[in-house]
């Protein structure tokens, strides 16, 4: 069974401690370099992470031609740029959300990726992958919850650590871009299409200038998506998806373990039917299926269009939460 060959472009944390092992355990995946501006660094992470080569530099990493994709983890600002730069080193590209700062980086980056339609790209909201949500979007379409008419989804967790890349305004922190996009891409998931206005209201730190607690509205033709996303309030993350004849509700919505269980369930006029998923990686998943992409030549579940219209309704709460009233997409 064929293979695509994995280059890890940094060693961030996300990177060691969740993506690289679970593209390790993928049917078709193998990470075969990795690379850090720090040559020691990288040295001893692949070491201490069975991964064969080590490279000093993002430039020898993408030169090299023992590698056919690269997994992009490193701080917001730097996602379109090294991009970029692994399309044009002919490397396929899984890029950490947010895909960038702004609707017209993303751009920049589309722009970029049609000049080489033979390489695959997708920004990893790796959530998606996940049956819990497979099975919710299956719920919604086949209307087993009647039309479906709001969303309500919450994700915080704690962190006043001024060194954390999160509390760095110039480089992509705030809580909006950390976990606030998940929240949006889920609403634009599962109603199918594109919120038309937005109401928020944004709190912002005033030492690290970073927004740390946004509250939103999303108004779709269809119904309603609210939203709370925190970096400063007690860790939570919960989603309840309400339709006219049911509820969906989900235990642990976007960082769900790689090992134990999460649990969903369909509440309906019948009862409540209660769903576990047990020692599931959604990295795992996320990684093969981008592979597979890569094999069969098959379109990737998330293209960047759809990572250039997150970047919009992120873009329009912002505006909203600034001017103090509604917004228009």
């Amino acid at each position: 069974m064929k293979k695509i060959r994995w280059g890890i472009l940094s060693t961030a944390k996300i990177g060691r401690e969740n993506v690289i092992p679970a593209l390790q355990a993928g049917n078709h995946c193998e990470v075969v370099a990795i690379a850090s501006r720090n040559k020691e660094l990288a040295a001893t992470t692949a070491a201490d992470l069975n991964i064969p080569r080590a490279f000093g530099s993002y430039e020898e990493l993408l030169a090299s031609n023992l590698v056919d994709a690269i997994y992009i983890p490193l701080p917001n600002h730097l996602h379109v740029e090294w991009s970029i730069k692994t399309l044009q080193a002919g490397k396929h590209v899984l890029c950490e959300k947010p895909i960038g700062l702004t609707v017209a980086e993303a751009e920049r980056l589309l722009i970029t990726a049609k000049q080489f339609p033979q390489l695959k790209i997708m920004e990893a909201f790796m959530y998606r992958f996940h049956p819990q949500w497979q099975m919710a979007k299956k719920i919604v379409s086949e209307k087993k919850i009647g039309e479906l008419k709001t969303i309500h989804s919450f994700f915080s967790y704690y962190n006043s650590d001024p060194h954390n890349i999160r509390n760095q305004k110039d480089i992509g922190g705030g809580a909006m871009m950390d976990i606030g996009c998940y929240c949006i891409s889920l609403a634009r998931f599962l109603f199918d299409e594109e919120p038309v206005k937005v109401s928020a209201n944004v709190e912002y730190d005033p030492v690290f200038k970073t927004d740390h607690t946004t509250s939103g509205i999303l108004e779709f033709s269809k119904g309603t998506s609210t939203f709370t996303c925190s970096t400063q309030l007690m860790p939570y993350q919960r989603v309840n998806i309400m339709g006219t004849e049911g509820r969906i509700e989900i235990d642990i919505p976007f960082n769900a373990p790689a090992k134990g269980p999460t649990k969903m369930w369909l509440f309906s006029k019948t009862g409540v039917e209660e769903s576990i998923f047990n020692n599931i990686n959604q990295y795992t998943i996320e990684g093969d299926r981008f592979a597979l992409a890569i094999l069969n030549d098959e379109p990737v579940l998330t293209p960047l269009e759809d990572a250039i219209n997150n970047m919009k309704v992120m873009e329009a709460i912002f505006k909203s939460g600034s001017e103090k009233k509604q917004v228009t997409v």
